[in-house]
């Protein structure tokens, strides 16, 4: 697997953290104490996106990693958009670059597959970030586990390789299972895992009548709005209260449990809220407690779908 370290040495954390809610429900204030509270938790990874808040959570995390930049991994994402021109993608990575203030960052992602240009030139233009010194890995957020593949071989032929994806997986949503994460343990790949909460569902707080993304953002709603997924989040807290441990915090470990080694992605909108997922850094998960956890949710059909032989 693909071990991402930092400018000066500095290993990646286990986890990551995600700034997606910085400058919109965490304000630079938040997103300050949050930042400072992964740093003492031992995070060295942390990512960002060129679209997220309009541009507010790349330039506040530019300005907290500034004093720490050489020890820290800095990710970021071009393309959400679907841009048909590979000038856009590049202009896109400018804009971010600058707005962190970074001549470069450590992790270069595609956001999502985009069908209006040839990968060929996506990758290309990745590559060619990489050997000017502008980015350090490659990497593609949402892909499917073929267009990996495909985008991989493209990379090879350049000299060059994808070295981290960023699929979704939490216990609610459990498709990677499937493809993405067998892949990144046969060839050598990090998966940085996001939404290891389920938008907030596996925290327990909808069903205490709190408010979130699910209740405000109509995406996460329908993303999370299967009744079996609300039932395991009610099931959840029973098991917590078992080990004496916060519903996110062991949903979090989950995650960071599978095999292939994910890396999840944290989030939030406060130090509150971050503190039961960084707890999870030190959680032991035993096997046991895991095969409870998973039992809570339906286990993917196998991609060959011969069910049978996986009874």
């Amino acid at each position: 697997m693909t071990d991402l370290i930092s400018l000066d040495g500095t290993p990646a954390s286990r986890f990551a953290f995600g700034a997606m809610q910085f400058g919109e429900t965490a304000d630079e204030a938040a997103a300050r104490v949050m930042f400072d509270a992964c740093i003492d938790a031992g995070v060295t990874h942390f990512d960002t996106a060129n679209l997220y808040t309009g541009g507010a959570s790349e330039t506040i995390l530019g300005r907290l990693v500034a004093p720490l930049r050489d020890r820290l991994i800095i990710a970021t994402k071009i393309g959400y958009d679907a841009p048909d021109t590979v000038a856009t993608l590049r202009a896109q990575f400018d804009t971010s670059r600058a707005r962190m203030g970074l001549d470069a960052v450590d992790v270069l992602y595609l956001h999502r597959f985009n069908p209006n240009l040839a990968m060929d030139a996506q990758i290309e233009l990745l590559a060619e970030l990489q050997s000017a010194g502008q980015t350090r890995y490659l990497a593609l957020s949402n892909f499917a586990a073929w267009q990996v593949m495909k985008a991989q071989s493209i990379a090879h032929g350049l000299g060059t390789q994808i070295d981290v994806i960023q699929p979704m997986y939490c216990l609610v949503k459990r498709q990677a299972e499937v493809e993405l994460l067998p892949m990144c343990a046969s060839e050598g790949i990090l998966a940085a895992t996001y939404s290891p909460l389920g938008g907030g569902l596996l925290t327990g707080k909808y069903a205490k009548g709190g408010t979130g993304r699910l209740s405000e953002d109509h995406r996460y709603a329908a993303r999370y709005g299967l009744g079996w997924m609300h039932r395991a989040a009610e099931a959840l807290p029973e098991i917590s209260q078992d080990v004496n441990m916060h519903p996110a915090t062991l949903a979090v470990a989950w995650v960071a449990s599978h095999p292939a080694r994910p890396a999840p992605i944290l989030s939030a909108r406060s130090l509150e809220q971050l503190q039961p997922s960084l707890d999870a850094l030190s959680f032991d998960m035993t096997a046991e407690l895991r095969d409870r956890l998973t039992a809570l949710t339906p286990t993917p059909a196998p991609a060959t779908d011969r069910i049978e032989e996986n009874v």
